[in-house]
């Protein structure tokens, strides 16, 4: 076909194009797509709207008093909390203690440091970094997660400071959710009566090779996420492999080859920080003599699904031995852990 003839051609087809658009538009027009339907046409297909409500709350430059618990939103009725920010400026704000209750717990059943409820341990001020599920996008402030949280009969978030800050100090916080938002975890629609729950160790000390329960519950659930600081005198801890004991199994499910590998990293860590949806590391030691040799990192498992129908036991050991082999040479090594789940 020569050149004369294609343009021919594409004039012939945007004619009939513009036509179309043309007799469509003029359809449209005419009420066809007002809900009726007309003999001849097809109804018109509307997305419904959705039934959800937004709500939130700020505050700029309020206060923290030492020994008090501020409330920074209460909301009663059912919904989920969506969007958290948080934003200071003091030593030691990484511990500042953020507490959620839901459904009227006179214990609150997340209760975080700032920075490790962040996935951020040792208190590192590393920034810019996030992801679509937490992030710091400043130093030393700007600190924000997506968790979903939801409740049934009401939520109150409380800030408090750490113990060792003794004057009152300016604080920022964004708060924000939704009603009637369901919640689904790495596609998996949670029922209504599921709730998120935060289950901490923190400063346990372990001699080498012993072995610690991170997570113990009876329910039914996901996994949601890990967060895990330690240092030692070496790194050798590292060569300890997550086990999991979902519904009363006798024998794990080994969920990594190495606590680094647990947080997708490699080599003791030793390319450096990271951040990705999935797992992260936010504070990482060098591998050498006089390191403090310490680490922090998250694990979120929402594409990696965990699930147990009766009771999970998540189990962390102190270096690792297997078939009588142990890896290096690991030393006494005290860890934090925060393990997040969703339970009904």
């Amino acid at each position: 076909m020569t050149w004369k003839n294609n343009c021919q051609s594409l004039a012939i087809a945007a004619t009939i194009v513009g036509a179309v658009f043309c007799w469509e538009s003029a359809r449209r027009n005419s009420g066809a797509t007002s809900g009726a339907t007309k003999q001849g046409t097809e109804p018109t297909l509307r997305a419904p709207a959705p039934p959800m409500t937004l709500f939130g709350t700020m505050g700029k430059e309020g206060k923290l008093v030492p020994g008090v618990e501020k409330v920074l939103l209460e909301k009663q009725g059912s919904g989920t909390l969506t969007h958290m920010w948080f934003g200071g400026a003091w030593p030691g704000w990484g511990d500042t203690r953020i507490r959620v209750y839901v459904d009227g717990e006179e214990r609150a059943g997340i209760d975080m440091g700032l920075f490790l409820g962040h996935g951020i341990g040792w208190g590192d001020d590393s920034a810019p970094w996030g992801t679509n599920r937490l992030g710091k996008t400043g130093r030393p402030s700007g600190v924000y997660n997506t968790y979903k949280i939801p409740f049934g009969n009401g939520v109150k978030v409380t800030a408090s400071l750490a113990p060792g800050v003794r004057e009152p100090q300016v604080f920022w916080w964004i708060l924000r959710g939704l009603t009637d938002y369901p919640v689904q975890v790495g596609g998996i629609a949670l029922p209504t009566s599921a709730r998120l729950h935060l289950y901490r160790r923190e400063n346990i000390r372990l001699a080498p090779l012993e072995q610690a329960a991170i997570l113990d519950t009876k329910n039914r659930g996901l996994l949601y996420a890990v967060t895990f600081e330690a240092v030692s005198t070496n790194f050798n801890y590292l060569e300890a492999c997550l086990r999991a004991y979902p519904n009363g199994r006798k024998d794990p499910v080994w969920l990594s080859s190495g606590t680094e590998d647990y947080f997708l990293g490699t080599y003791y860590f030793n390319a450096g920080l990271y951040h990705n949806p999935v797992a992260g590391l936010t504070h990482g030691d060098p591998d050498r003599p006089g390191s403090p040799f310490r680490f922090s990192a998250y694990r979120f498992h929402e594409d990696d699904p965990v699930p147990f129908q009766d009771g999970l036991r998540l189990v962390w050991r102190n270096g690792e031995e297997i078939d009588g082999h142990t890896f290096g040479d690991p030393r006494p090594t005290t860890f934090t852990s925060y393990v997040w789940t969703y339970e009904w």
